[in-house]
């Protein structure tokens, strides 16, 4: 396998045109097509999570502890689109991989340690999402501790899973048509192989174990709350987990069938699909944080912001008269008043509407 691991890279670094395992067939108009959907992913990423990281940065009343799941999910996937989709965008402007063996083990780790923060951030906000349900008291400093060693939790846990390609337990090479790198899903030694299993198991799996757990408790939780609060935590849990099948599940099908099914089974050109979905996820996350947060949509943060901007930017051309300095005190919402905390009740009592709207703003 290391023979076979320093061939690749001597021809990588060589400048060769085709890397070895990938797709010469692969026509220049596929190419193209490939850096338009990159670009897109690129433009978009950085865009969606650049202004979710400014809301979050200039309104403190936000920073909630499953907020914070929320930054640390935005800044993995703004990591992603600085250090990982620039280099594959211009590999396939070009049609082939240009920063020799060390950039494409820079690409692999750095978008396997950032895709995985991200993955074990969405298990752990529905854990502390289920966790401040089931506690159903009034936001306290320890409640902002767990979600800050959630924060740490998952960037060890990432770093645990992928630096071990590094060190000799797989590798990270050339993917597909060339023009991306991951972990090498077509070596079928012992090694390889046992590695991608626990990859799969640790890293897709159980992350996704959690999530169906944590939000069908939740889902059960809420049945009895107001119509409209129901639909809307429904709603958010339907996003959350098809957004994390959707960009991760063929990514992994496709990995496991490259690893443990027939020789050719997945075409070089066909494994390229399921790394764009994986690649969508910096996109869809910040829609999904942004539309279903509900603080962002009671408060209205999008508009503000937008004001602000506006108005710093251009309040002089509209004739303002002065660029607006102050920034409006956000409160974030109380889970519950001080004299009345409804989550000591038991969840299968009846609900009046004022403890709909504090279960609704808990969950959400």
């Amino acid at each position: 396998m290391m023979i076979h691991t320093q061939q690749e890279n001597s021809n990588l670094s060589g400048g060769q045109q085709t890397p070895p395992g990938s797709d010469s067939s692969l026509s220049r108009a596929a190419h193209t097509s490939v850096a338009v959907a990159l670009g897109f992913i690129l433009v978009l990423g950085v865009l969606g999570n650049f202004l979710l990281l400014l809301v979050f940065s200039r309104y403190p009343g936000l920073r909630t502890p499953a907020n914070l799941l929320l930054v640390n999910i935005s800044v993995s996937d703004m990591l992603v689109c600085l250090f990982g989709t620039p280099l594959s965008f211009a590999a396939s402007v070009r049609g082939r991989w240009l920063t020799g063996s060390y950039g494409c083990r820079w690409y692999g780790f750095s978008n396997a340690l950032f895709g995985v923060v991200s993955l074990v951030s969405l298990s752990l906000l529905s854990f502390e999402r289920y966790a401040v349900l089931l506690s159903g008291s009034q936001l306290s400093s320890s409640h902002y501790r767990r979600a800050r060693l959630s924060v740490a939790f998952s960037w060890l846990y990432s770093l645990a899973w992928t630096l071990p390609p590094l060190l000799g337990w797989s590798s990270y090479g050339p993917e597909g048509p060339g023009t991306v790198c991951s972990v090498q899903w077509r070596c079928r030694s012992v090694t390889a192989r046992s590695y991608i299993i626990c990859l799969f198991v640790f890293c897709l799996l159980l992350p996704l174990l959690l999530m169906f757990f944590c939000y069908g408790r939740i889902l059960l939780a809420v049945r009895g709350v107001t119509r409209q609060a129901e639909g809307r935590i429904f709603l958010m849990v339907v996003a959350m987990v098809t957004g994390y099948l959707l960009c991760w599940t063929p990514y992994g099908v496709v990995a496991m069938l490259a690893s443990f099914g027939r020789p050719g089974a997945v075409p070089p050109a066909a494994a390229l699909i399921p790394a764009l979905l994986a690649k969508t996820s910096t996109v869809l996350n910040p829609v999904i944080c942004v539309l279903l947060n509900n603080q962002v949509g009671e408060h209205n943060y999008q508009c503000v912001c937008c004001d602000h901007l506006l108005g710093a930017l251009y309040g002089a051309k509209l004739g303002f008269g002065q660029r607006l300095t102050r920034r409006p005190e956000v409160r974030s919402p109380a889970p519950c008043s001080s004299d009345r905390v409804w989550g000591r009740r038991r969840l299968s009592s009846f609900f009046s509407i004022t403890d709909a709207v504090r279960l609704y703003r808990l969950v959400m």
